[in-house]
C-alpha cells in the first residue's frame, strides 16, 4: 500500500523532496498558499493557509507530515503565524486522529542558536536566540517534542543552490566580506535539504530510530570571506570592495552534523566547493567552454 507525505509549505525543498517520494512510490500531497504551482509535478495540490484551523482539518490522513513553512516577511507576528501558531494547529489536529502520522518532521534554522564566536554547535548546544526568528523557531521545536506526535525537528543551515545565488551576484560585483575577523557561515544546498528529509522519512519507513534533533549543514564551516574568495576565483573578477558582513549581525558559529554522518546520510555536496561550482555551472555565470564537456553525471537519489 502506498504511503502518503503531506508536504505543508511545499515550495523549492518540498517540491525537491515530493519528486523524490514520488520515485520512491509514495502518494504525495503538497499544501502552500497558492498551491497551482505544483500543477504537474505529480504533487498533489491543496492550497491552504496553516493559520486557518478549519482547512486544517480537512486535510487528509497521512503516514508521514514534512512542516516546511516559511513565514512571507520577517516580522515578528508573520513568524508567530508561520512556526508556533501554524504548528500547534497542525499537531492538534493530527494528534487526535484514529490515525495519526508516524512521524511528523518540522524544518527549523539553526538561527536557535545564538553563539557568535566561532563556537562549534551540535544537537545538544544551548539554543538562547536574542532574536525575534530564532526564539520563535525554538518555540516551534519544542511544541513538537513536548507533543504527544512522534516528532523530529531538522535544523537547516544557510540554504543555497538554484535561484539562491545572491553570494554570487555580490562576488560579481566586486564585493567580499573581511577576512579578519574570521566570520564561520554554514550552509547546506537545496538538494540536499531535501535528501536529508527523504533519508529521514526513509529510517522512520523502516523503523529505525529516529532522533528528536538533526543539524543539517554540509559540514564544512568555512569564514565568509573564504567561500566569497573561492567564488571569485571562479568566476575571475577582482573584489576591491570589502563589505560589512551580515553575519555581523547574527552569528558565527560552525555546525557539526555528525549525528546526521550517523544515522547514513551522505551528502551530495559535502563542502561549498562542490554545491557553488554546479549553481555557477547551472546558473550560466561561468564561461562558456572552448572544448566539449563531458556529460556531468547523474545526481545519487535519495534511498527511502
Amino acid at each position: 500500500m502506498k504511503k502518503t507525505t503531506l508536504i505543508l509549505g511545499c515550495g523549492d525543498i518540498g517540491t525537491q523532496l515530493g519528486q523524490q517520494l514520488l520515485d520512491a512510490g509514495h502518494r504525495v500531497i503538497g499544501a502552500r498558499r497558492n498551491a497551482s504551482v505544483l500543477d504537474g509535478t505529480g504533487i498533489e495540490p491543496v492550497s491552504l493557509d496553516v493559520a486557518n484551523e478549519a482547512a486544517v482539518a480537512t486535510l487528509p490522513d497521512a503516514d508521514f507530515i514534512v512542516y516546511a513553512v516559511t513565514a512571507d516577511r520577517f516580522e515578528e507576528s508573520a513568524y508567530e503565524a508561520a512556526y508556533p501558531q501554524g504548528l500547534k494547529t497542525v499537531i492538534a489536529e493530527f494528534a487526535q486522529r484514529d490515525n495519526p502520522p508516524k512521524r511528523l518532521f518540522f524544518v527549523s534554522s539553526t538561527s536557535v542558536y545564538a553563539q557568535q564566536g566561532g563556537e562549534e554547535v551540535d544537537e545538544t548546544s544551548p539554543t538562547e536566540a536574542s532574536g525575534f526568528s530564532g526564539s520563535l523557531m525554538r518555540d516551534a521545536e519544542q511544541a513538537l517534542l513536548d507533543s504527544a506526535l512522534p516528532g523530529t525537528v531538522v535544523r537547516l543551515s544557510g540554504i543555497y543552490g538554484p535561484g539562491r545565488d545572491r553570494l554570487i551576484r555580490q562576488v560579481k560585483e566586486g564585493r567580499i566580506a573581511a577576512a579578519n575577523p574570521p566570520m564561520y557561515s554554514n550552509r547546506i544546498h537545496r538538494d540536499d535539504c531535501a535528501g536529508v528529509l527523504g533519508h529521514l522519512i526513509g529510517l522512520a519507513l523502516d523503523d529505525k530510530p529516529l532522533e528528536p534533533i538533526y543539524l543539517a549543514s554540509d559540514g564544512a564551516a568555512a569564514p565568509l570571506h573564504e567561500v566569497m574568495a573561492w567564488i571569485a576565483k571562479r568566476l575571475k573578477v577582482e573584489t576591491p570592495e570589502v563589505i560589512q558582513s551580515p553575519l555581523r549581525r547574527r552569528s558565527s558559529k560552525r555546525c557539526n552534523n555528525a549525528r546526521l554522518i550517523a544515522s547514513g546520510y551522505r551528502f551530495h555536496y559535502p563542502t561549498f566547493r562542490e554545491g557553488y561550482e554546479d549553481v555557477l555551472q547551472q546558473g550560466g555565470f561561468l564561461e562558456a567552454p572552448s572544448k566539449p564537456q563531458a556529460k556531468p553525471k547523474a545526481k545519487p537519489k535519495a534511498k527511502i
